[in-house]
């Protein structure tokens, strides 16, 4: 699966597993979904693997780090993930959020209430005592996603180390009228920080393209994650009901479910002599990747995205809950990245380590300049339709 057509030999009919479909990204070859797994394809009997030379390689070129430098990321962004869920148990109702550092290598979680910090650091957490909770500040930001953003203001998000809501405007918009009074009445529901970005969200979806993993009517967009009976994708890729076809144009299922927008996700289901498996590809710049849970990456951790464009890139993650203003309206829940992303990545994967973190949905800028790029969160996915998530 180092090549799309070295996937396609090997694979035969099979589903291009965890095909890197970005929101918007539609267009591309494919990757991990989920049935059952051909013949001869190993399984993991730990649940941990080391990692791949591929993925070192990656995040060498990436992140500028030494190979010893990026195994010990990846390693304590493992820890930070777990430290993360048992810092929020018991910091309870002072909780503020919470970040990793790449500098050192740790975990930050924020609280309003010092008599706490003991058992926050306990947890393995590093503790900031801050104003305002969490519950605080996503009250806060529920009550601007009821507000309408004109097309001038990109997104908002909490951003815990700031211990508010950061509301992105484009800033070639920044003076317009109706972008300010926006922000006005934003500034009124708590703490808000207006901060200016240098491109408006699109969704990148493309037109047809030869020889791609999958299409529906005349687009072309990525796999996402295998669950049992299919694979996950972009909503804005196909509505429910709508058929879809492999690279080789031979049906491959339909269109189960879809959202978007207000969200952005979708599942697909597999048949005709297709299956898929828990692979995201690497598309030669790393080895293939075994998904193996869903655990979410917590704020500053490396992530990756493949998709069936741009191919495969990393980045880091930027803000988790954010609201993305489309032209076609807003989406919710969404994670911003640092991670390129170009037309046809649409519904492609975006995996932390092992873990499944989401399907691409938007962005803005590209893999020559740079950018920033969302993804709908798998987990919300798998929840919303009662999907499993197949793993090695």
């Amino acid at each position: 699966m180092r090549c799309i057509n070295a996937l396609r030999t090997s694979l035969a009919a099979a589903l291009v597993v965890g095909a890197w479909a970005t929101v918007g990204l539609a267009s591309g070859p494919a990757s991990a979904a989920a049935v059952d797994l051909p013949p001869g394809t190993p399984r993991s009997t730990t649940g941990e693997a080391p990692a791949s030379e591929g993925l070192l390689s990656a995040m060498r070129k990436d992140f500028g780090l030494t190979e010893s430098q990026a195994k010990a990321r990846l390693a304590a962004e493992k820890t930070a993930t777990a430290v993360q869920g048992r810092a929020r148990r018991v910091a309870g109702s002072s909780y503020a959020g919470a970040w990793f550092d790449p500098a050192t290598n740790r975990l930050t979680a924020a609280v309003t209430d010092s008599r706490k910090s003991a058992a926050v650091r306990d947890s393995g957490a590093s503790v900031r005592l801050v104003r305002h909770t969490a519950r605080q500040l996503d009250a806060a930001k529920a009550r601007i996603d009821g507000l309408t953003a004109p097309a001038g203001v990109s997104s908002w998000h909490v951003d815990p180390k700031a211990n508010r809501v950061v509301v992105d405007v484009v800033a070639s918009a920044a003076n317009d009228n109706d972008v300010r009074t926006f922000v006005e009445r934003a500034r009124k529901t708590g703490p808000v920080t207006v901060k200016q970005t240098p491109e408006g969200p699109r969704t990148f979806a493309a037109g047809t393209v030869g020889g791609d993993p999958y299409y529906t009517g005349n687009v072309r967009c990525s796999i996402g994650f295998s669950v049992y009976g299919g694979f996950v994708t972009a909503g804005h890729c196909g509505q429910a009901g709508a058929a879809v076809s492999g690279w080789d144009r031979s049906a491959i299922g339909n269109f189960q479910g879809s959202s978007f927008p207000g969200d952005d996700y979708a599942w697909v289901s597999v048949g005709n002599g297709w299956w898929t498996v828990p692979v995201v590809l690497g598309w030669g710049t790393i080895s293939d990747q075994l998904v193996r849970g869903s655990a979410e990456a917590p704020i500053g951790a490396s992530i990756c995205r493949s998709g069936s464009t741009s191919h495969w890139h990393c980045g880091n993650v930027l803000a988790t809950n954010e609201t993305v203003n489309y032209s076609q309206g807003a989406v919710h829940q969404m994670t911003k990245t640092s991670v390129c992303a170009e037309p046809g990545d649409s519904g492609g994967s975006f995996i932390s380590g092992d873990q499944a973190q989401g399907v691409t949905s938007g962005g803005w800028g590209n893999c020559t300049s740079g950018g920033e790029t969302w993804h709908q969160p798998i987990n919300e996915i798998l929840n919303r339709y009662g999907l499993t998530l197949h793993t090695a």
